[in-house]
This record gives structure tokens, C-alpha cells and sequence, in this order.
């Protein structure tokens, strides 16, 4: 029985000043650890992006099939598709927003001998919210050529940007 897990939806924060710029981004998260996926969902909702999240990969493929998204930031090991198989999916679809790959265990072996299937970047686990924040600018701002705030917001005593995400 394939049960459909839909994608927890999460509101975007109030973006003020240089954040108003990144409210127009749609920002799909999927991961399988719960804290990893929270985590990750909150940082770019803080910093303004509009953020879906989805708990494994056929989570991720069904919300990219009933919604339009400007990038995918997947895990690589999750059950029921992995990252890897999301993309090559994405592919098959000619889905081409860019992905993030933010795994422990990278597939490079893979990547190397299927090119097409290389993600525009890579976070290896752990990394810290600076990394993610900086990584999702640079993707970004190389693929829709836009200004994008590249400083993440005051998170007060909540996270540290350089706190690892696990």
C-alpha cells in the first residue's frame, strides 16, 4: 500500500527590508529527519523564501507534481525514493529547478557516471546554517540571474548561523 505523506506546509515569515527580495522564492525541503527537515524549513522561512517540506522522496515528488518551486534542497538516503531517484524523476519530467543535495553520504560515484544527474550544489551533513543560507543565494541568484539578499537575518538567541545542522 503506497500511502501519500502530502508536504508540511510552512508559512513564510514576515520578510522585511533586503528579505522582502526572497518572498517570491519557492523553496521545496525534503529529508526524512524530522529535526534536519524542521531545521532547514525555519532557517529559510526566517530568512523570507516560501517553504514546503515533504518527509521522504515520494513526499517531495508528489508536492514538485501539484506545485511550482524555484529549488529542491533533498536528502540523499530516505525512504521510499531516494534523493538520487527524485532527480533522476525530475529529470524524466523535465522538471528543471536546480537541486541542493544536503546528505552525510553523497552519491558522487553516482554523479560521476550519470553527469545529468549532478546537483547544482552539495551540503555534506553536517553543516551549519550560514553554509545552507549561502549555498541556497549562490544557487539561486546562478540560476534565475536575480539580486538575492546574501546576508541571513538576526536569528537573536533562537540558532547560530554557524551552529551545525546534523
Amino acid at each position: 500500500m503506497n500511502e501519500y505523506n502530502p508536504p508540511v506546509i510552512i508559512q513564510p515569515g514576515i520578510a522585511t527590508s533586503a528579505w522582502d527580495d526572497n518572498a517570491s522564492y519557492r523553496v521545496l525541503v525534503a529529508d526524512d529527519d524530522d529535526g534536519v527537515r524542521f531545521m532547514n524549513a525555519g532557517m529559510l522561512t526566517r530568512s523570507g523564501y516560501q517553504v514546503d517540506s515533504a518527509a521522504d522522496g515520494e513526499a517531495a515528488w508528489q508536492a514538485l507534481n501539484n506545485e511550482s518551486y524555484d529549488l529542491l534542497i533533498t536528502d540523499h538516503n530516505m525512504p521510499r525514493l531516494t534523493g538520487t531517484e527524485l532527480i533522476k524523476k525530475m529529470r524524466a519530467a523535465r522538471i528543471t529547478i536546480p537541486v541542493i543535495l544536503a546528505s552525510g553520504n553523497p552519491p558522487n560515484d553516482e554523479f560521476n557516471l550519470c553527469p545529468w544527474l549532478r546537483p547544482a550544489a552539495t551540503l555534506v551533513k553536517p553543516y551549519t546554517v550560514a553554509k545552507l543560507l549561502g549555498t541556497v543565494t549562490e544557487v539561486l541568484r546562478s540560476s534565475h540571474d536575480a539580486p538575492i539578499a546574501a546576508i541571513p537575518p538576526t536569528l537573536g538567541n533562537r540558532a547560530s548561523v554557524d551552529a551545525p545542522i546534523l
